[in-house]
Formats: structure tokens, C-alpha cells, sequence
């Protein structure tokens, strides 16, 4: 008793003046995402740093150490909320300094990333135009210039990142670990070596499948631009990074989204989740949906005080991309408010990260689901029937892009933490290295008519910078989900494919995300709340089984 005592005072304590700073740090956040601005970003710059501070006791992580070594006399929940703390202190048990020049850094190259406009012909374009103007454009040499642009923010972020990596790393190898890498991968409750099995496997299961595939697109993409199949470039993936489909040229799921209002978009993923139970109003009245200059032209949920303060960032335009990202960020959103608000204050999130990435995806896929198309986008059904079997291909042609990607950036980043040498040539290198990688995971050529080891094309993407060792956790999210698929289809035993899966009016889908999936929090790890949601481990089976 006098353990369990001492340890509910300290989580009164520390748990209160976490909610306190925390609140400042997303609501700074929030603002600065929505400004562009550099006095919001250094004020939310100011509260991270606060945050960091507040984990950087020395003192308290001695204590919650302390009071874990009598976890035999400790509530469960409240041995649960030490050990979620412990590694939040594991992190920031940093001097000052460098806890400042993490903070300091990683804002300043985010604000970049914010605020940076593309320069094509002498003109400067958001990233979200020029996306649209690659997706329409079908020359060649127009397509090559319009990709190169948008990689112009690798070039202008790079060197920074490079030193952000550097002092990540002095900061991982001054806390016992090996790098920056091993250390966020531990933090975040993973074993090492299983996770690095799970890629292999990955790699191993999805080779031919993906290259038979790639085979199948590549000619598609020889039709459509009126070039020989070696020429087939980077440039001709509708996406820059070649982590999503290009388009069928059987069917544009556009076609179903095109004509509605932007609003439209919202009010359908909106009406979708009150039909199974599970409402939005509240969530899209906080949240900020549209394009505006300076605003962050990407999207994201977050949770503000984790009490039911939760709001999404969106630039919905009426595209089947678009419809997807407002299930997706709702997903992340529907299960934040779900969460069981009595636990403990650091356990009121998802139980994992790539739990809540699981939702999401699970839930964004369904822009491109035959049932929920022809249900919410109000398309004709003789048209849906028509395409799904198209539909269903790109699916499953999504999914296998998107675990090669993965690979990539799963691969690139371990070995970004891995070596540090003379910057410059470090720069090139890894230029190089990213090239070399593309080649390996998704059969890719180098782009031809600029030397690669000049070109940060790889900092380009945000996510080395805002969410840096974290893409492993939407390939977990995304075996995740199709572990949550197949609990629904035998939920409401479903014979056909879980790909085409009617959800609509399912209000025991709600259920059971309520009571399964977000009630529970973070009350229990990773491993062990995936087999009581599910019955089982976390497994590649169901994975597996949908890309058959």
C-alpha cells in the first residue's frame, strides 16, 4: 500500500503539469499549422521545448524507476501509467542545450515545409498544385520538370536535416543507445530484431507479387504516354515518391467525387460515421478544412487536451484522394475521443501508434470500396458494378505499392542514423543511397538528366523531419487493419471478400470499435491489446491473404 500511495502522488503531480503544458504545446502547434507563421512556430517551438524540459528531470526518472522496482505492489493501471511515463523521461534525459537545438531545429525546417513554394517557369506553386498538374499532365518532358519541382524542398531542407540527424544521434548515443533509430524504435515498445523480421518477410512475400504487378502498370503507363517501356520514369507515377497507384485507365475513381462541393466530401465521410455510431459533429466544428495561403498543405489529426478536444487539418478538394484522406484523419480522430477518459492522463491515447494508423487506413480505404461508393458517393450501381473488379485491382495494387515504399523508407532511415562523416559527401551518399533503394524495393530508374548525388530528392519528404522514425508503423497499421477486417467480416459473417465489405448502417462496427479498439487506450502494450481486440497476435497472415 505504501508503494501504490506513493506512486498515485507522484501521478497526481507530474500527470497534472503534464496536462497543463501539453495543452500549450497543441494549441501552439495548431495555430502555427494553420498561420505558416514564425512567430507561432517559435512559440510552439517554446512549448515543446517546455514539454521536453518537463521529462528532462532527472530526479523524477530516478523516482518512476523507484517506485517500478516494486511493481508487485502497484495497480496494474497505475504500474501501466509509470511505465508509459518511464519512457517519455527515457527520451529527454538531455542537457538543456541540446534538448534546445532538437527543438529549435526541427521547427525551423519544419516551417520550410510548411511555407515553401515549388518554382516551375517562373512561377511558384503549392505542393498541392503542382501534385494536380502531374496528375493531368501527359508530356513528358512537362511531367519530368513538374516532379523535379516538386523535389525542390529536398534540396532547400537537406543540410539542415543532415545536422538534425547528427545532434538526434549525440543525443540517442548519450542516453546508452546505439543511434537515433535504435532508440525511437525501442521507445516506441518495438523489439529491434522482430521488427526488422517482419520487414524481411515483407520483402520476401511481396517480390513477385509486386514486380508481376509493376509489369502490369508499367505497359498501362507505356500506352498512356506513347513511350517505349524502358523509358517508363519516376515522373510518370502520378505520385512523386511512387507510394500510391497511378491512376487505372479503365476508371478514374475521380469520376464518383468530381462533381460534389469540397464541403460535399465532409459531409459524406461525416454521415458514413454517424451510420455506424460513430459521430463527428463535434470533431468537425473545431477543425480546419480548406485551402488557404500559408496554411500547412498537408493533413492531421490531433488531440488537444485528451478529453474530447479533438480537430482534424485538411485542404479537401472534391477528389477520391481527398475522400480518403476525411475518413482516414476521422479514423484517427473518432478513435481519440473514444478513448476511455477515466484512465490515467498519459493513457488516454491509441494503444499503439500504428493502432490508430490502423483505423484510419482502414477506414480511408473505403473511398475506394464498390459498396461504400455506390451508398455514399451516390454512384450509379450499374457504373460500380461495372468497374469493381478494377476497383478491387487497384486495391490490391495500393497495397503492394505501398509496402515497397515502405521498405524504402524503412530501410533509408535505419541506415540514415547509422554513419555520420564529412557532410558534404554524407549528402551525396545518401542522394545515392535513396536511388539505389528505389531500384531494390520498387524496381525504379534514376531519374535521368541530373546526377542523383547532387539532388536531396529523399529530404523531400516531411516525414524525416515531423515524424522521423515512424513509417514502420503504417506498414504495422496496415497488417493491423487487415487483421480488423477479417474480425468484421466474421463479425457479421461476411462470405465475400473483406476488399468489398458493405459497411453501411453496420451500427455493431461502431461497437465494436468503441468497446475493442478505443476504449481501452493505452491501459495495456501493443502486443497484448492487439490479441484481446482480436484473438490473436499481430499477424502478416490477413495481409497476406488480401493481396491473393
Amino acid at each position: 500500500m505504501i508503494w501504490q500511495q506513493k506512486a498515485e502522488a507522484f501521478l497526481e503531480k507530474y500527470l497534472g503539469e503534464l496536462a497543463k503544458i501539453e495543452l500549450k504545446q497543441t494549441t501552439t502547434y495548431w495555430r502555427a499549422a494553420n498561420s505558416g507563421k514564425k512567430e507561432d512556430f517559435d512559440a510552439y517551438a517554446a512549448a515543446d521545448l517546455e514539454l521536453r524540459k518537463l521529462h528532462s528531470s532527472r530526479r523524477r526518472f530516478n523516482e518512476i524507476q523507484e517506485l517500478l522496482a516494486h511493481k508487485g505492489q502497484l495497480d496494474p493501471l497505475t504500474h501501466r501509467s509509470l511505465a508509459v511515463a518511464e519512457l517519455d523521461f527515457k527520451e529527454n534525459q538531455l542537457p538543456k542545450k541540446i534538448l534546445e537545438k532538437l527543438v529549435k531545429l526541427s521547427a525551423e525546417i519544419e516551417q520550410i515545409f510548411n511555407t515553401f513554394r515549388g518554382e516551375l517557369n517562373g512561377k511558384q506553386y503549392s505542393n498541392n498544385d503542382l501534385l494536380e498538374m502531374l496528375k493531368i499532365e501527359n508530356d513528358s518532358s512537362k511531367r519530368q520538370k513538374i516532379w523535379e519541382t516538386l523535389k525542390q524542398t529536398g534540396d532547400a531542407v537537406a543540410a539542415k536535416l543532415l545536422t538534425l540527424a547528427k545532434f538526434r544521434n549525440e543525443a540517442a548515443e548519450k542516453l546508452g543507445y546505439k543511434n537515433y533509430w535504435d532508440m525511437q524504435i525501442r521507445l516506441q515498445e518495438h523489439d529491434p530484431e522482430q521488427l526488422q523480421a517482419i520487414f524481411a518477410e515483407l520483402e520476401t512475400s511481396t517480390a513477385e507479387p509486386f514486380k508481376q504487378m509493376k509489369e502490369k502498370v508499367d505497359a498501362e503507363l507505356v500506352q498512356r504516354f506513347n513511350v517505349p517501356k524502358e523509358e517508363i520514369m519516376p515522373w510518370h507515377y502520378d505520385n512523386p515518391f511512387f507510394q500510391a497507384v497511378p491512376p487505372s485507365g479503365k476508371v478514374d475513381l475521380d469520376e464518383f467525387y468530381k462533381d460534389k462541393d469540397k464541403e460535399e466530401i465532409i459531409e459524406l465521410a461525416q454521415r458514413f460515421y454517424v451510420n455506424i455510431g460513430l459521430p463527428t459533429e463535434r470533431i468537425v466544428e473545431k477543425s480546419d478544412l480548406y485551402e488557404r495561403e500559408g496554411k500547412d498543405q498537408h493533413a492531421f489529426c490531433t488531440d488537444i487536451d485528451r478529453n474530447g478536444d479533438v480537430r482534424i487539418l485538411t485542404n479537401i478538394k472534391p477528389t477520391a484522394e481527398w475522400m480518403e484522406t476525411a475518413l482516414h484523419e476521422l479514423g484517427h480522430a473518432v478513435y481519440s475521443t473514444g478513448v476511455d477518459f477515466s484512465l490515467p492522463f498519459n493513457l488516454r491515447e491509441a494503444a499503439h501508434i500504428f493502432t490508430t494508423e490502423a483505423v484510419a487506413m482502414l477506414f480511408g480505404a473505403l473511398a475506394k470500396n464498390p459498396a461504400w461508393i455506390a451508398t455514399y458517393a451516390g454512384a450509379d450501381p450499374g457504373r460500380v458494378k461495372e468497374v469493381e473488379p478494377v476497383i478491387l485491382e487497384q486495391r490490391q495494387r495500393e497495397q503492394l505499392i505501398f509496402t515497397r515504399w515502405t521498405l524504402v523508407m524503412f530501410h533509408f532511415e535505419k541506415t540514415l542514423y547509422e554513419k555520420q562523416e564529412n557532410a558534404s559527401q554524407r549528402l551525396r551518399d545518401l542522394n545515392e543511397l535513396w536511388w539505389e533503394m528505389a531500384a531494390r524495393f520498387q524496381l525504379l530508374k534514376p531519374p535521368t538528366g541530373r546526377d542523383v548525388r547532387l539532388h536531396a530528392d529523399w529530404a523531400a519528404k516531411p516525414h524525416f523531419t515531423i515524424a522521423p522514425v515512424y513509417y514502420h508503423n503504417y506498414m504495422l497499421g496496415e497488417l493491423f487493419a487487415a487483421q480488423l477486417r477479417a474480425a468484421l467480416v466474421k463479425l457479421v459473417k461476411y462470405n465475400g471478400s473483406a476488399a468489398s465489405l458493405d459497411y453501411n448502417k453496420h451500427k455493431e462496427f461502431g461497437v465494436f470499435f468503441k468497446e475493442k479498439i478505443f476504449k481501452p487506450g493505452m491501459a495495456k502494450p501493443w502486443p497484448e491489446f492487439v490479441k484481446n481486440a482480436t484473438g490473436e497476435f499481430l499477424s502478416t497472415r490477413y495481409f497476406a491473404k488480401e493481396l491473393k
